[in-house]
């Protein structure tokens, strides 16, 4: 049984719901405040790419985790998975990347689009969250004065709770600390937005702070091990991270040799 927030005539609407949409309505007009600002307000190609964007990153939020539900359930069903098979972040991020891809395709939009979603979908998430720590495990034990304790009715509907930590024992409050960082994220890539001159490496910089940092959060969440001792989003950070650390590699090489006084490369060979 979800957790209702509140009730709407003889409507409950669940608590994680309701910051999850509240989330993707606060990205959408971060969306619209940016497009504004670029003068791209009158593009509609834009928002058919927002929408591919919203639609594959709701696919793949569910898909990604669905052997979790395909797994425990004897008799499962498209409308348990859709209720009840959970929900993942990084998936719902790949789902909306390859969702953007597709649209593009489709309305024949050729420009990146990255740096108009980036500080948006930061800010989203952050007030997913708190749906997230209202609704989810909040983390592993600790000693920390900070730590977060929930009560024996709480602990029981909490998933893996029973497993992994008590009523009454303190836990590390993790949503807060992805809360925080996406706070602080938002606030550098906004300051950034005018400063970057590369077309889509404030999308690069947003999936490399989160992706490093969603990494090192994860001891502390209190999910499930996958292998080695990590869970399954380290191991697709562990994959995935390599590619955006070589991508600024590169970029930082090219700067320090531009910087010395060299010659571009394409100069040197033509």
């Amino acid at each position: 049984m979800k957790p209702i927030l509140f009730h709407v005539g003889g409507l409950g609407i669940p608590t994680h719901d309701f910051f999850l949409v509240l989330g993707v309505l606060v990205a959408l007009a971060l969306f619209a405040v940016e497009t504004h600002r670029r003068g791209l307000a009158h593009n509609q190609a834009l928002w058919w790419v927002a929408a591919g964007a919203l639609l594959g990153g709701a696919l793949f939020a569910r898909l990604s985790v669905s052997w979790r539900y395909l797994a425990r359930e004897p008799d499962p069903s498209l409308a348990g998975l859709w209720l009840y098979g959970g929900k993942s972040v990084l998936g719902g991020l790949a789902g909306a990347y390859f969702g953007a891809l597709v649209a593009k395709r489709l309305v024949g939009h050729r420009g990146s689009t990255g740096d108009l979603f980036a500080p948006a979908v930061v800010l989203g998430i952050a007030v997913g969250r708190v749906g997230c720590f209202l609704t989810e495990q909040v983390g592993t034990p600790t000693s920390l004065p900070w730590g977060i304790s929930v009560s024996p009715e709480v602990a029981a509907r909490l998933p893996n709770c029973s497993q992994q930590c008590a009523a009454g024992v303190p836990m590390h409050p993790s949503f807060l600390y992805e809360i925080a960082f996406l706070l602080a994220l938002f606030g550098l890539l906004w300051w950034l937005r005018p400063r970057v001159r590369v077309e889509g490496e404030l999308f690069k910089i947003f999936l490399l702070s989160y992706g490093v940092f969603r990494f090192f959060v994860e001891f502390v969440r209190g999910n499930e091990r996958f292998a080695f001792g990590l869970s399954g989003s380290q191991v697709l950070l562990l994959l995935t991270l390599p590619i955006l650390f070589a991508y600024f590699g590169r970029q930082l090489a090219r700067h320090a040799y531009r910087h010395r006084g060299a010659r571009p490369i394409a100069e040197v060979t033509t």
